[in-house]
């Protein structure tokens, strides 16, 4: 048994909570001709920015490879915050040295209503004893359902919109709110709330409104979101962005801790073409044990956070995924 067995479960029973708390469904006979989805539980550790572990999450989600569509579900788009949207708002709080503060939604996909009828296996060990034949009938999106996302975001934007906070037309999860000289801006990144606000009162207000809405945890100024450190001088005017953290694993993951620190990402007498690929079987077998395309790829997120400098020798780099040879 592991040590960490009672906080296990301690999880599971505060997942379970939510779920009854949330209503999100209802103990049912099984309907005729209808095969309940399975379920299964998913186990990760939070770790603080300081490294240390936060919180134990256990998560309660459907296999949603038995969903069918057009039976069990029918759209499953969902928007999403861009990046670019966090970095301008970031921008514009920085210049009028407006308020920036974050709040996490607590299991979001258990606020999205189910307009599908879905059934589901009782969960093992909390099987209700006086009904242990019946099956759950969801009322809400539950993590793994295919439309959970779009349900969460349908019911989030029609919360919002109710308290006079509007859409921009450009960026589906960015709003805005006016009253008199105060002015909200609230970017949703799924599950991670930003609020930039230039009246404490007002910052306040919304803050208790989304509370009475939806079960959140308020985390307080911002300092970290999304793998990016935010750290702010307001003697200097100074907002900065930092992916240090990150980009020292991704160093440390492709083993190069200890290379030679460049001062520019790629120099300009390098030229790269096709005909560099791998012509020999030898070479291509050795070419296919370096994780290049993998690389690329984790690489890509820094690039499109903070890094930007790097955006042009990584579009370099990543036309030859399929044309690889020893110069890339």
């Amino acid at each position: 048994m592991s040590i960490d067995s009672g906080k296990w479960q301690e999880a599971m029973n505060s997942e379970m909570d939510s779920m009854y708390s949330n209503k999100v469904w209802n103990l049912v006979d099984t309907p005729e001709g209808i095969v309940p989805i399975d379920y299964k539980w998913i186990y990760k550790k939070k770790i603080k920015v300081d490294e240390n572990i936060e919180t134990y999450k256990a998560r309660l989600v459907t296999k949603r490879y038995r969903q069918r569509q057009g039976v069990k579900y029918d759209e499953t788009v969902s928007p999403i915050a861009m990046l670019k949207s966090i970095r301008i708002t970031l921008a514009i709080a920085a210049h009028y040295d407006y308020e920036i503060w974050q709040m996490d939604v607590k299991t979001i996909f258990l606020n999205g209503n189910l307009e599908e009828e879905v059934y589901m296996i009782q969960p093992e060990g909390f099987i209700f004893k006086e009904s242990p034949d019946k099956v759950s009938r969801l009322l809400k999106s539950i993590y793994g359902l295919k439309q959970a996302s779009r349900s969460w975001n349908t019911r989030f934007d029609e919360v919002i919109r109710s308290y006079d906070f509007v859409m921009n037309e450009d960026e589906p999860c960015a709003y805005r709110k006016v009253s008199g000289s105060a002015i909200t801006f609230l970017v949703l990144y799924v599950d991670d709330i930003l609020i930039i606000e230039n009246d404490v009162g007002m910052l306040s207000t919304v803050k208790v409104w989304l509370s009475r809405n939806f079960s959140m945890k308020d985390l307080g100024k911002t300092s970290y979101i999304l793998g990016i450190w935010i750290y702010i001088d307001r003697s200097k005017m100074m907002l900065g962005l930092s992916q240090s953290r990150c980009i020292d694993s991704i160093v440390k993951r492709f083993g190069m801790e200890n290379s030679k620190r460049g001062l520019i990402p790629i120099r300009h007498e390098i030229s790269l073409s096709r005909s560099m690929s791998s012509k020999f079987p030898e070479e291509r077998i050795y070419m296919n044990k370096i994780p290049y395309a993998s690389a690329i790829r984790t690489i890509m997120y820094a690039m499109l956070c903070t890094r930007l400098d790097i955006a042009y020798a990584l579009s370099v780099m990543s036309r030859y995924q399929t044309y690889l040879g020893l110069e890339h």
